[in-house]
């Protein structure tokens, strides 16, 4: 069932939207599906690929980095070393009555709403909360138990007699980390070096919600960049050193300020707002990323300092790059940690291998910078905030170069000879873009189709076609419409995909 967050909220809107058209449903929907699950249809999945491809470009060609595969199972040993065996924790309370089971801040907040601060709040402390408000399970209006604390990874048994204990893991860092060695070795590296990998996560959410906010398997892309902590310098820091970012620093949050400061990375740097070019560099570029290649709102992102109570356990400082929306409000897609050389030095303490490296004459233990992308939630906030409606119709503003069809090919009727030619544009076009064809129904229906997908453009085969060898070029956002010959649309397809208006291409 869609979530109810507000009545007739967008959220509700897209996914009803995306099921009916082949985005996301959730998974095994026949049976009784078990939350945190979602499944991406074949619009969704190109979307999805579309974004990763796009992080690929920036993030691991443009950038050099050494793009990695890794196994989803890891033993005990490896999360024991790196803390989440003890850390990787939430706070869960339970219904006396009915057994159902909560994330106890995220029950507290849904009550109280922004009364409480509860980062860092301890078991005891979220107990008395509930008690002093007389808060009751929402589903029967029992008694709830004590607060505890749940560990977030799934265990898993290997062997043929599940001898074994291993955990999924929980993010792709670890095994980065542990395999940094091999890949420095095997590629002749330097630092500082970095490491790439895409790939599956699975947290085991206490009550997983907000579609893909909030999933118990999703899809994580990382960038591990292993550097010396002595070097203050980052050679490329000057590309981008006066590219102004939207942050909201620990030393203003303190203050109680809430809201962002736009500031260069260069100042952000002066004022230690950000503590060396390196890591200034990769905000910049991170911001860049959502708002000149993914298309969000300059002033609907923002990079949100975590509180020393907030950070996680490995942490020495870290940025939640932020995207806001009107339903879901301000929400971490980004996790931007220098994990100082914490991940190195722990797994160098209990493998008894060593992790340092030689390096301007002297043996270096690398510190850690991550920026680590939350794809699903990513893809969910490209669709929130590309909904568009009015009393006409409903549409996708999505960025055309994500859209998952770039073109939609229509005869105007269906009348042999309007197909026959539209099949030959259809061939024409399929090599150099992605194309969705169809002839049933009226031309205005099947232009409303492609805009509830968001397809960028359309191309209507009529009978002046047969006369001229033009066709009507439309736009979704605008509805304008050109014509344009048909040995010209490949290249006239081309600019309009990349940015250009259809009034320059007349």
């Amino acid at each position: 069932m869609p979530i109810k967050l507000q009545k007739e909220s967008i959220i509700e809107k897209v996914q009803e939207l995306a099921k009916r058209r082949g985005f996301f449903w959730q998974s095994a929907e026949v049976y009784s599906p078990v939350g945190g699950f979602w499944n991406y249809g074949p619009l969704g999945l190109v979307l999805k690929n579309k974004i990763i491809s796009s992080w690929r470009k920036w993030f691991v060609k443009d950038e050099n980095a050494y793009e990695i595969e890794t196994s989803n199972i890891l033993p005990e040993i490896v999360w024991i070393a790196s803390g989440h065996v003890e850390n990787f924790v939430d706070k869960i309370v339970e219904c006396k009555k009915c057994k159902s089971k909560f994330r106890a801040d995220h029950l507290i907040e849904d009550i109280l709403g922004e009364k409480e601060k509860l980062e860092g709040k301890t078991t005891e402390e979220l107990t008395r909360i509930i008690r002093e408000n007389k808060i009751k399970c929402p589903k029967c209006e029992g008694e709830l138990s004590e607060v505890r604390t749940f560990n977030l990874m799934f265990p898993i048994y290997v062997g043929a007699y599940e001898e074994i204990k291993c955990y999924l893991r929980p993010e792709t860092t670890q095994a980065s980390v542990l395999d940094f060695m091999q890949v420095y070795r095997t590629q002749r590296g330097k630092l500082p070096l970095k490491i790439a990998q895409i790939g599956k996560a699975f947290r085991n959410e206490i009550s997983p919600r907000q579609i893909f906010m909030r999933m118990r398997e999703f899809t994580m892309a990382e960038l591990q960049i292993f550097f010396n902590p002595e070097e203050t310098k980052y050679e490329d820091f000057e590309k981008l050193s006066n590219y102004e970012v939207n942050l909201l620093p620990v030393e203003l949050r303190q203050k109680g300020e809430e809201n962002f400061v736009g500031i260069s990375v260069s100042k952000a740097l002066e004022k230690g707002w950000i503590p060396n070019e390196i890591i200034a560099y990769y905000i910049a570029k991170v911001f860049a990323f959502f708002t000149e290649e993914l298309g969000f709102r300059k002033d609907y992102i923002r990079y949100k300092e975590l509180l020393p109570e907030e950070r996680a356990h490995y942490a020495k400082v870290h940025w939640d790059l932020e995207v806001y929306s009107k339903d879901f409000g301000w929400q971490e897609c980004v996790n931007n940690a220098w994990r100082s050389d914490y991940d190195l030095s722990r797994h160098q303490k209990f493998s008894k291998q060593n992790f340092s490296v030689f390096e301007n004459g002297k043996r270096i233990l690398p510190h850690l910078y991550e920026p680590s992308f939350g794809i699903d939630r990513i893809f969910l906030l490209l669709l929130v905030n590309s909904f568009r409606e009015d009393k006409e119709r409903t549409w996708l503003q999505i960025n055309r170069k994500f859209a998952p069809y770039d073109v939609g090919v229509f005869p105007l009727v269906s009348k042999d000879e309007l197909k026959t030619k539209a099949r030959e544009i259809y061939i024409l076009l399929k090599n150099d873009f992605n194309i969705f064809y169809d002839e049933s129904d009226s031309i205005g229906r099947r232009y409303r189709r492609a805009d509830e997908v968001g397809i960028p453009a359309c191309i209507t085969i009529d009978f002046q076609t047969l006369k001229d060898n033009s066709v009507t070029l439309r736009d979704r956002d605008t509805m304008q419409q050109i014509r344009t010959r048909i040995p010209d649309l490949p290249d006239v397809l081309k600019k309009f995909l990349n940015g250009a208006s259809l009034e320059t291409l007349s």
